[in-house]
């Protein structure tokens, strides 16, 4: 038997100017990108030149933060951009290969919207849907949909567990070949291959069946992107891939481990889901060339912009410390737990101020960020890919779509040099591209026998 390669995967983390918070500034992206159908679609195509495995749409429900608004010195996150489904619908038509993966939250949408919703997208594009479950944890949000402030967490992931078995339940409503569709005969489907969901639990009760065939991926992908307690248990029942936020490679392994050991509990294979980590590369052709061009970005970020940001991101507001103190001791918050002790924990460990931590926050939105050159971009990649800290990597490319291209034309012939991606897809369908096997109908009863899960 011919040993195959492992190839890291690769996702394309679109966001409307790019993921630098100042990207909108920069006179290479396109202000209006977010309500930009062209720039989506050159993003898009861009992506597949490059082989992405993915395109990955990031979504929310509301304003988050709106004190920032008053300020006017930033793209206030998930304000002026298409709804994620609408938008990878219209990219479908355009794209033939690239996996189409957007955010839709449990705790605002109901379970036969959202399987239908991406079982549609399955159909429309070929088999290259995937649905990245998110539980929402902002008040912004929960305002929109009769309420006075957010749920809490351990009531926000029950509710995403059930959610999501129901979702997989209304997939599963067909059999594969339960269209005949004969016009002779006039036998539409057979109905022996329809299944009543029926489920009743503690948050939906769903009758089914879903009134879209089974799709072609047997299944669209199931992506995650928690690294709080509840999420990595979600995360190692319920994923195909999941997304995550560590700063260095012993974070990055430590993670990497404890996801792929949870998963035997749930009757899975490790190699049945992939760690993919969010990284910001900053690459030009040389690396005074990269730190230029980023420190040219920074220079963009207003100091009470990038306090205000990192606030958001640690439940606190930081504006009545001294920018250029340390960080204070931070009162307990149930909001975005798992990202604040990581951005606490690098305060900590590399003794940054307040101003040093937010600035950096605010330009790589707390992931992790490589500064230089082509080389020096691939060397960082393949020591966590090979070092057993990650399967790929979610790329948040600083200014859209200028440094998506920088990392197709400079970073991926270095890694195909390096026998370390592909040269060519592999197959039609997200699940191809992934190495991921096409589910039988039922195989998900297995996952169903969920361990109980802790609050953040």
């Amino acid at each position: 038997m011919t040993h195959q390669p492992r190839h890291m995967k690769l996702g394309a983390f679109l966001y409307p100017t790019g993921h630098h918070v100042a990207a909108w500034r920069h006179p290479e992206s396109d202000a209006d990108a977010g309500i930009n159908i062209r720039h989506y679609q050159r993003l898009a195509a861009t992506a597949e030149r490059g082989l992405f495995d993915l395109i990955f749409l990031a979504d929310g429900v509301g304003v988050r933060g709106e004190e920032l608004a008053a300020l006017s010195r930033t793209a206030v996150r998930y304000v002026g951009q298409f709804e994620p489904l609408t938008l990878l619908s219209a990219l479908s038509a355009v794209t033939s290969r690239v996996g189409l993966v957007a955010t839709v939250s449990t705790t605002y949408d109901a379970p036969f919207h959202i399987a239908r919703r991406f079982a549609s997208l399955d159909h429309l594009s070929g088999g290259r849907a995937g649905w990245n479950v998110v539980t929402s944890a902002d008040d912004h949000e929960a305002m929109n949909f009769g309420l006075d402030g957010q749920i809490p967490p351990a009531i926000r992931y029950a509710r995403a567990e059930e959610a999501v078995d129901v979702v997989a339940a209304l997939w599963d409503s067909w059999d594969d070949d339960a269209f005949h569709r004969d016009k002779e005969s006039g036998i539409y489907f057979d109905p022996r291959g329809y299944h009543v969901t029926g489920h009743r639990g503690e948050f939906f009760k769903v009758r089914g069946p879903l009134n879209v065939p089974r799709s072609p991926q047997g299944r669209p992908l199931i992506v995650q992107a928690g690294s709080s307690e509840p999420g990595r248990a979600l995360a190692a029942r319920t994923a195909d891939a999941v997304f995550t936020a560590t700063q260095t490679v012993e974070e990055g392994r430590a993670y990497y481990a404890d996801i792929k050991r949870r998963m035997p509990n749930y009757g899975r294979d490790p190699s049945e889901l992939l760690v993919m980590p969010g990284v910001f590369p900053v690459v030009a052709p040389t690396r005074a060339e990269a730190e230029d061009r980023f420190a040219d970005l920074q220079s963009l970020i207003h100091p009470a912009v990038a306090v205000d940001y990192l606030s958001q991101h640690v439940g606190a507001d930081l504006s009545a410390y001294d920018i250029d103190g340390p960080m204070p001791d931070l009162p307990p918050t149930t909001f975005m737990k798992s990202r604040r002790d990581v951005l606490v924990a690098r305060a900590r460990r590399d003794d940054l101020t307040i101003r040093e931590l937010a600035l950096s926050m605010a330009g790589a939105r707390g992931h992790w960020q490589i500064v230089g050159t082509a080389r020096d971009i691939a060397d960082a990649l393949q020591e966590r890919f090979e070092g057993g800290a990650a399967d790929g990597f979610n790329v948040m490319a600083p200014i859209l779509p200028a440094d998506l291209t920088r990392f197709v034309d400079l970073v991926i012939p270095e890694l195909q040099r390096r026998g370390l991606f592909r040269t060519a897809y592999e197959g039609p369908t997200l699940r191809h591209q992934l190495g991921i096997a096409r589910p039988e109908r039922g195989h998900w009863t297995a996952r169903r026998t969920a361990r109980p899960i802790a609050a953040e």
